[in-house]
């Protein structure tokens, strides 16, 4: 028959058990934070320096140059990923105006869905490395507290020496992953709302190329 000190063996077996997958996770969150952080720092680096783009002055170039839209984005300061989404959907100028919108609708949500796709990994260990350091706090305070009962100074320091080393991997790994998605949803926010704006502006005056050509 089960009994309280049984019980309470194996729950103290599964959380000592627990204690080095807690380990290698903070040290994953750790290092996938790092790769995450040098990545932002690439991206800013490689493509955002360079990104000079005045949304008011491109539109009026738009306007001005129907018959080089491609030219105008290719000579613009969009992002490189951004100028091939527009040429991708200028190069399928033959469809009509139906199905160029919901070609226009889809490739918006693609680049979202990438947007998403990044940001969600440093979304999940700011979330997720608190939790993690948190169990590597708990854990080893079962040990320590045996030891202190025991009179074992030296268990005791290692144990609680764990717990803190675990709650600080936990905190600095979250509060780094949760400054990457700020940044990065900012700078995405702004990208999107830009593609959107400009996608909008091409498909108008096509319409109203087209409205005139029927009228003609």
């Amino acid at each position: 028959m089960l009994s309280l000190t049984n019980l309470g063996n194996a729950l103290r077996a599964v959380a000592s058990g627990l204690q080095i997958p807690v380990m290698v996770i903070l040290l994953l969150f750790i290092a996938v934070t790092i790769f995450m952080a040098g990545s932002l720092a690439v991206e800013f680096i490689a493509e955002r320096m360079r990104y000079r783009i005045k949304l008011p002055l491109l539109l009026e170039n738009l306007k001005a140059d129907r018959e080089g839209t491609a030219n105008v984005i290719e000579t613009s300061g969009l992002l490189r990923r951004h100028k091939t989404l527009f040429l991708e959907f200028l190069s399928h100028g033959s469809l009509d105006a139906g199905t160029r919108e919901a070609l226009a609708r889809r490739l918006l949500f693609e680049e979202q869905s990438r947007c998403d796709t990044i940001t969600r990994i440093t979304d999940a260990i700011a979330r997720l490395a608190p939790m993690f350091g948190l169990m590597g706090t708990l854990i080893p305070l079962g040990p320590g507290i045996i030891a202190l009962g025991q009179g074992d100074t030296y268990t005791l320091s290692a144990s609680m020496l764990m717990a803190f080393d675990t709650t600080v991997a936990g905190l600095i790994s979250a509060a780094a992953a949760f400054l990457i998605s700020t940044i990065r949803k900012s700078m995405y926010e702004n990208d999107l709302a830009a593609i959107e704006t400009v996608m909008e502006s091409i498909l108008e005056m096509e319409e109203a190329d087209e409205k005139e050509y029927g009228k003609a």
